[in-house]
């Protein structure tokens, strides 16, 4: 088992959990932080940036792995996305590069960069995937692409799902298209099932919650209503409204210099199609994992 783990992106939802699993297991943990922190038992915060490289280089030093979790979801240009995504990529690597013992690295990307022509953050999460698949020929690495990730502290998906307690499900696209889901509990427990194998695996791997033909908005109405034992109605945003708004969201942060999550690229990443999962090459490689959480089952304990 790895004594020291390095990881980024320790403060957002996903990356939380993560620390609270390592913390938990008796990992001690570096962690990287924009913000000057209180110390903690089992963690080091390191002040710092993706763009610090002294910072970086200090979060690797000596680290047994590394977790990648930090990344930008929000951004009024595809430069925004590249700085983070793919630059702050790129110089986490060098940084681990640089270690005379290099350590296992993990990405945390996204089923987005399954289709990197979509979106200025998917093509962005794509890149970031090239940097990593461009380390060092005598170094470990693994990229997971988790699709819509959800649980207690999520801000995105949560919202959504608290709309069906009321009766609404509201959809922007077709109400048949088809996307897979994945508690975060489930994906921790991959990463910790990563960190634990004593043959390291490498590759690019998917991750859901198994659930079989993912879930189009139709079933998610009809298993929500099930849970909350009332009617849920998929109320159908219409697009032209949605791109409208997201078209003045992104000119106002243009203007007033903030993040956007709605713009007319992320319009497009909501209406897409497809965003189904495939586990089963996970699975082959990672046997002591499997996801325990479908949405029926865990939808409850979120509120």
């Amino acid at each position: 088992m790895p004594e020291m783990v390095a990881l980024t992106g320790a403060t957002g939802f996903i990356g939380r959990e993560i620390l609270r699993k390592l913390v938990g297991n008796g990992y001690h943990v570096r962690a990287l932080t924009r913000k000057p922190r209180k110390v903690e038992k089992y963690i080091h915060w390191v002040l710092g940036d993706l763009n610090n490289k002294a910072a970086l280089h200090q979060l690797v030093d000596g680290a047994d792995a590394v977790i990648h979790c930090a990344g930008s979801v929000r951004g009024s240009s595809f430069e925004n996305f590249v700085n983070t995504n793919v630059d702050g990529t790129s110089n986490l690597v060098q940084a681990a590069e640089h270690q005379t013992i290099k350590p296992r690295f993990l990405l945390i990307s996204s089923l987005a960069a399954r289709e990197p022509d979509l979106s200025w953050y998917s093509k962005s999460k794509q890149m970031a995937e090239q940097c990593v698949i461009n380390y060092s020929a005598n170094s470990q690495w693994v990229i997971f692409r988790p699709t819509a990730v959800y649980g207690q502290g999520d801000k995105e998906l949560k919202p959504v799902f608290n709309a069906t307690r009321h009766g609404l499900l509201p959809v922007v696209g077709e109400t048949s298209n088809k996307i897979s889901l994945l508690h975060v509990d489930d994906f921790v427990a991959a990463i910790h099932c990563w960190l634990s194998m004593s043959v390291s695996i490498s590759g690019i791997y998917e991750l859901d919650d198994g659930n079989e033909g993912g879930y189009s908005y139709e079933s998610i109405a009809a298993i929500t209503q099930e849970v909350w034992g009332r009617p849920v109605r998929c109320i159908k945003v219409p697009i032209s409204v949605v791109s409208l708004v997201a078209k003045i969201n992104l000119m106002l942060a243009k203007i007033f210099h903030y993040a956007p999550m709605l713009t007319p690229e992320k319009v497009k990443e909501l209406q897409h199609s497809n965003w189904l999962c495939d586990n089963s090459s996970l699975l082959n490689a990672m046997p002591g994992w499997k996801p325990k959480n479908n949405l029926r089952s865990a939808l409850p304990r979120l509120f």
